[in-house]
């Protein structure tokens, strides 16, 4: 049986950053891999990304998105049998920071699936400076993605007081008792600088497996709240693209954004940008292409382009 991992959490809390370390570590052990950008959006930034993985034993595929929810589930089920006929040993699976847990297992219970697949373990990352007032649709999410998982791992540590990591586990908590959920986190969240990651921290990931809780579900999937604004042909410089996604984070009247991530022209090379509520980075890669992703809620779309001063034409607005 191959062994598939899922690596969920919410808008921007880093699971492709985990992901790209965590895939290393299995192919440092041997194992062939195969990696599915399982996203909802037409253009998947994150696969760009992990490119440089690519090789004799990893395979990166993902799922092109903008469809309705049947049809995501049958690409996400003939890419996994796509792998299986590969013959790879283990599956990545990366969703959409708005994703639904219980697709995965609801597809891994399908036939010819069951056959070829069990499930190895459900990874959730959790920011340690998890923001406090979310929708209840952002909660629900939020209790969907670490409810069953095996293993939560709280990102950007080094960067929070003990404080606010107590508070993200304080909201993870309510959260569950919010949904009725009967789970509840204490020290077995793991809250360590990634950096400091050894082979054995990811051995115990790995074998974390899943446990299954039930709570409260919400139709997320119908939910028209969610959606992604693509802005292509994004002519701006690195500089002033920060000052805008700076800008756009603070301008409630487009929307709730709570992530936003592409890459812009810096001179002969490129600048790819991630940004969330709290951090903005751009760094110079070698490769990408012109285009920004806004992720949030109830978004403004004509506004949001009118913010990057590009022409209706070049944009496109993705409901998850």
């Amino acid at each position: 049986m191959i062994k598939i991992d899922l690596i969920t959490g919410f808008l921007g809390s880093g699971k492709t950053t985990f992901l790209k370390q965590y895939a290393a570590y299995w192919l440092r052990q041997g194992f062939k891999i195969g990696i599915l950008e399982n996203d909802f959006g037409a253009v998947n930034v994150d696969m760009m990304l992990l490119e440089d993985l690519l090789g004799d034993n990893c395979d990166l595929e993902m799922i092109a998105g903008g469809c309705d929810y049947d049809c995501h589930v049958r690409r996400f089920r003939t890419k996994l049998i796509s792998f299986a006929m590969m013959g790879v040993d283990h599956v990545l699976v990366e969703p959409s920071g708005i994703f639904d847990v219980d697709e995965f297992f609801d597809i891994l219970r399908e036939e010819p699936i069951d056959g070829w697949y069990e499930i190895g373990s459900v990874i959730a990352i959790v920011d340690a400076r998890l923001e406090e007032d979310l929708s209840e649709e952002s909660e629900y999410l939020l209790v969907s993605q670490t409810a069953e998982a095996g293993q939560v791992i709280l990102s950007r540590t080094q960067e929070a007081s003990p404080k606010e990591i107590e508070r993200t586990v304080s909201h993870l908590n309510r959260a569950m008792e919010r949904f009725l959920c009967s789970r509840r986190f204490g020290n077995d969240i793991l809250a360590k600088d990634w950096k400091d990651l050894t082979d054995d921290d990811f051995a115990a990931i790995g074998a974390a497996g899943c446990r299954p809780e039930a709570h409260v579900k919400l139709p997320v999937s119908d939910s028209s709240s969610f959606s992604s604004v693509y802005c292509f042909n994004v002519h701006l410089s690195p500089e002033e693209l920060r000052s805008r996604v700076s800008s756009l984070m603070k301008n409630e009247t487009l929307g709730r954004v709570f992530r936003v991530k592409g890459f812009v022209r810096d001179g002969d090379a490129w600048a790819e940008l991630n940004a969330t509520g709290r951090d903005i980075t751009l760094k110079r890669v070698p490769a990408g292409q012109e285009i920004v992703i806004v992720i949030g809620e109830s978004l403004d779309t004509a506004g949001i382009y009118r913010h990057f001063g590009i022409a209706a034409s070049s944009i496109a607005d993705i409901r998850l």
